[in-house]
Order: structure tokens, then sequence, then C-alpha cells
């Protein structure tokens, strides 16, 4: 026997899910509008600066902060895709587009930190030092306090959603603040007598960005190749389903992610002298108590078995 709840006969989520989807939307979108804000803000005050005091440099990194509206609207892009509702065409919904505009801002990353160890490595091979003005530093410091704190706001907002790309864009915000610091790390050591300072920085700092990215393309694609689900949440819903008051035992749990929901799939054995209607009411309220105790949507599919030996793994 089979039992999935949907909210309506053919291709709805559980209410549940649509309500924590929701919620979920509803919050990347909040944080998105502000970090696009902050960008367009950033951007004009190092115009501006960059008018005022000639600095070629500066007007080109208020351009550079007007363009990360490329990876804020393409984190717009994927979660409106995503989020639609299931159809015909796809029964476990839209998640894997909102997965893809990931891998987008991920591949920025990555294009990003290389630019910036190319760029420098090019500095140092010139022997060129850089000297910047205060109000470059000025400007380098406004950054850090704002990308970092808009990292941080994102952040947490991509952990509680499960938002592979909001957690992408994260980063791509810190990015932006990390070449601030190799900026202010540059300055300081011109008072020590290095002229490359600010180059060595922007090479580690591509380094790790780089790496970043690498590793959120490489969790994305677990999640497009049907990957296994992180250990933690496999422990988490184990937990659940041992406890759960009818299942006595289960086996072959399967998950997936698809987007920001958790698909999972299990047999549980249980009474053999229950009717189905008794039987049922286990699997629904097995769903129940994941939805509750998830972080993200589930959506669960059991298969109900008698506890014989027969059944048993």
């Amino acid at each position: 026997m089979r039992s999935r709840r949907f909210a309506s006969p053919h291709w709805g989520r559980p209410v549940a899910v649509n309500d924590k989807n929701d919620a979920a939307v509803r919050q990347i979108r909040w944080i998105t509008y502000l970090g696009m804000a902050v960008n367009v803000a950033l951007s004009v005050v190092k115009v501006a600066v960059g008018l005022v005091f000639s600095s070629l440099a500066m007007i080109a990194d208020g351009i550079h902060s007007l363009s990360d509206l490329v990876t804020d609207l393409a984190v717009l892009l994927g979660l409106y895709l995503g989020a639609r509702k299931p159809d015909k065409s796809h029964p476990y919904g839209h998640g894997r587009l909102e997965t893809f505009s990931a891998v987008l801002v991920a591949i920025v990353l990555i294009l990003v930190g290389g630019a910036m160890i190319y760029y420098a490595t090019l500095a140092i091979t010139r022997n060129e030092a850089v000297v910047p003005h205060w109000p470059v530093l000025f400007a380098a410091v406004l950054s850090i306090l704002a990308k970092e704190a808009l990292y941080q706001a994102t952040r947490r907002v991509a952990v509680r959603s499960h938002s592979t790309a909001l957690y992408a864009n994260a980063w791509h915000h810190r990015s932006d603040a990390l070449s601030s610091v190799a900026v202010l790390i540059g300055y300081a050591a011109l008072y020590v007598g290095f002229d490359h300072g600010d180059q060595v920085a922007a090479i580690a700092v591509g380094m790790m960005i780089i790496l970043v990215g690498v590793k959120i393309i490489g969790d994305s694609l677990r999640e497009l190749t049907e990957g296994v689900v992180d250990p933690q949440t496999v422990e988490q819903v184990m937990k659940v389903i041992d406890g759960h008051h009818g299942v006595r035992q289960w086996h072959r749990l399967r998950s997936r992610t698809v987007g920001r929901e958790l698909f999972l799939d299990v047999h549980i054995l249980v009474d053999p002298d229950l009717n189905v209607a008794a039987a049922h009411e286990i699997s629904e309220r097995l769903e129940e108590t994941l939805d509750r105790e998830m972080a993200c949507p589930v959506n669960l599919t059991v298969h109900i078995e008698p506890d014989l030996p027969a059944f048993r793994k």
C-alpha cells in the first residue's frame, strides 16, 4: 500500500509544504531586493567619489557594484521559475530551475575570482604599486561594512530557506567585501615597505572565491544528478521515523532534493492486524511530524507493509 497526501487530486503539494514554500519565497525576495538597493547605493557613492576626485579606478568599481545586479536578477528569475506549482509536465515541481540559477551565480563567482588573480598577477609582473587615496579607502571601508552585513543577512535567509542560489549570491556579496579588504591590506603594506600587498591579498582572496564557487557548483550538480541528501538531514529523518508511534520497523529510505524541497520515500512495517484506514493514519501522522520537525518542506511517499518475517529486512 502507498500513502501520499496531496492538496489536490493530481498535481498539488501538501498544504504545509505550500505554506513553507510561500514563506521562503517572501524571505528570499525581500533579502534580494535589499541587496539590489545596497548595490545601487554603493554604485552611486563610488561613482560620485570617482568623479569628484578624478579616480577612474573608483568609477570602474562603482560600475562593478552596479553589475552585481545581474546575480540578484538571476536569483529572482530562478526563484520565480522554481516556485511555479507542479503540473503534468513537472509533477515534482520546478525547483531544479532555482538550482540552475545557483550554478549561474557560482560561475560568476569563479570568473570574479579568476579576474582578481589575473589582474593582480599582471600588476606584480609589471611592478605596479597601488597607492590608494583617502576617498578610495573611505569607499573601501563603506563597501566592507555594507557587503559583509548583507552577506550575513543573506546567508541566514539562505540557510533557513534551503536556497542554494541565495547562498551563492551571499558569497557574491562577500567577494565584494573581501576585494575591498585587499585594498586596505595593500595600503597597510605600503607602510612596512611592501609595494605589492594589495595584489598578494587579491590573489589569496581570488583563490578563496574560486573554491567557494566550485563547491557551490559541486553541491548543485549533486542535486541535479539525484545525489543523496546531506548526512545530517538524513540522520534527522531517521530519528523521526525511529520514534514515530505505530512504526515497528522501516527500511529502504531514499531521499533527494528538488530546489528547496526534500522528497522522501520509505517502507514502514506496521501491525499486520491493522486495517487499511488505521495504517494510512500512521503514514499521515509520520508525514505531518516530518514536516513539522524539518526546516525545509517535506514531500513523503510511504510504502506500508505488515510486520511479518517475509517483509523484514
